[in-house]
């Protein structure tokens, strides 16, 4: 059941009520657009993680996860926001009036945070129309060489969609014109049109240019390095490519704050919402929907970003404001130097950990001994008790837990791959690196990826790696076959 005209007008004039008290606390969001939809809206946005984006199996996939979880009463979406100037929020219809509160207060915190945090500087802020020209570029694609065609395509690039190099917003690559300059500042000859007369009578041979890898240095960007040089890719192959490549460069500032980011809306709910003249009821409700929101997650695999990333930035204002607790630590710079205690700092501070951390070094900076014990922390591992394998505590103390939680981040927990040479052996083969780390490949998604990386590459492909202490190749030849050998 939809929302009447009055509920929509109180709404209304509760966000404008909102969005004042977060100016007046010091937010600067983004001009925010909120729309009220249905329930199956906010799982179809939240599969696809964009409006108007292209059409692929995952997203229904996902779709289909969501409204499952969601009707046997295991999950709930509250709201939608995506990082574009001006944010576009949507509400759930069927909610009530004091979570709509809840939800823009929230809403406007994730806003300040793309606008503020250095992570997303560099994003295109009018994605949701980009992604629509993409979308019709993909459909226009479907209907010349045929849906299916396309589809496989697509599963094929999305296999390898994580093998990007996340630097890439920020590094500007050269063009062909000034890797010639290079060359010539480097004392090489350029390729020329007469270098098939040079060699005339009565003169010397020309010097024989030195030998140049290929490429140059390790390529981490595996996407674009196939995009360019794939050797049998038709143009409308590459453009997908492109297309899925760009698209997660999008996604990726907000894979790498997603702690900060929903620790600093869900601060900032709690901040609006108490300051707001609320009946005992409506308080009632919202202490129950920050409590639900901010649960420690009941799973080993993964936590609550919302409750560690809000229990973390307490933490940060409280020690910033120079309240002391039991256990605390001397307060230290980078170096380890121990600093004098702030004091009155603590929303300062918050503002300006929301403009240049992620989440890797938002944990390693200030994910304490203190809060590790609060947060009941640890690392796990599986271990065969009384012949029975089960998952049992492997570590407590703070520093190994938190150096394992900033690992896991690592790549986003997929495996580093590096281009090593795109004509191996001289024979336009193609070697990867792993960049082992200590843990295994999982060779079931590994060759998976080969496979992938070969349709899109077009010639063999190899990868090395590290197993029980031995180097390995893995190789996928043209057959598809996957063979190994210990190097």
């Amino acid at each position: 059941m939809g929302m009447s005209l009055s509920e929509r007008d109180e709404l209304e004039r509760w966000i404008e009520i909102i969005w004042d008290q977060a100016r007046e606390f010091g937010l600067d969001p983004y001009p925010t657009h909120f729309e009220v939809v249905p329930q199956h809206v906010i799982y179809e946005l939240g599969a696809y993680g964009l409006p108007a984006r292209f059409s692929h199996w995952t997203f229904g996939r996902d779709y289909h996860r969501q409204k499952t979880s969601y009707e046997y009463g295991m999950s709930k979406i509250y709201e939608i926001v995506f990082n574009t100037d001006p944010c576009q929020a949507f509400l759930v219809e069927d909610n009530s009036m004091l979570s709509h509160k809840f939800v823009a207060a929230h809403v406007l915190g994730h806003c300040h945070f793309f606008k503020h945090n250095s992570y997303f500087q560099h994003t295109n802020r009018r994605m949701i129309e980009q992604m629509r020209v993409h979308a019709e570029r993909i459909a226009e694609y479907e209907k010349q060489f045929g849906w299916r065609e396309v589809e496989n395509f697509l599963d094929t690039v999305m296999t390898v969609e994580m093998h990007f190099d996340p630097s890439a917003p920020l590094v500007k690559r050269k063009s062909a014109e000034q890797h010639e300059d290079d060359r010539l500042r480097e004392g090489q000859p350029m390729n020329t049109d007469y270098d098939d007369i040079w060699n005339v009578a009565g003169r010397p041979d020309r010097p024989k240019p030195r030998a140049r890898k290929f490429p140059e240095e390790p390529e981490r960007d595996l996407m674009r390095f196939l995009m360019e040089y794939g050797r049998d890719l038709e143009e409308w192959q590459r453009d997908i490519i492109e297309i899925v490549r760009s698209e997660m460069l999008y996604f990726l500032p907000q894979m790498r704050t997603k702690i900060m980011n929903e620790g600093f809306a869900s601060y900032w709910h709690e901040k609006i919402l108490e300051s707001l003249d609320l009946t005992s009821e409506e308080h009632w409700e919202f202490r129950r929907l920050h409590s639900s929101v901010l649960s420690p997650s009941g799973s080993r695999a993964q936590i609550n970003p919302y409750y560690v990333g809000f229990q973390i930035l307490k933490d940060i204002e409280r020690r910033w404001d120079g309240v002391m607790e039991v256990g605390d630590d001397e307060e230290t710079d980078w170096m380890g130097r121990t600093i004098a205690r702030p004091t009155g700092e603590g929303r300062a501070k918050l503002f300006s950990v929301c403009e240049e951390d992620n989440d890797v070094t938002f944990l390693r900076r200030y994910l304490t001994d203190s809060l590790v014990k609060k947060l009941d922390l640890y690392t796990y591992k599986l271990q065969e008790v009384d012949g029975e394998k089960m998952w049992v505590v492997q570590d407590t103390d703070w520093r190994r837990v938190r150096d394992s939680m900033v690992d896991s981040m690592t790549n986003f927990g997929q495996p580093i791959l590096t281009v090593e040479d795109g004509d191996y052996q001289r024979h336009g083969e193609l070697y990867l690196k792993h960049a082992y780390d200590g843990k295994r490949l999982d060779l079931e998604y590994t060759e998976r990826v080969l496979k992938n990386v070969h349709r899109l590459w077009g010639r063999p492909v190899y990868l090395e790696s590290v197993a029980d202490d031995k180097k390995i190749v893995l190789k996928c030849g043209d057959n598809g076959e996957i063979t190994q050998e210990v190097a």
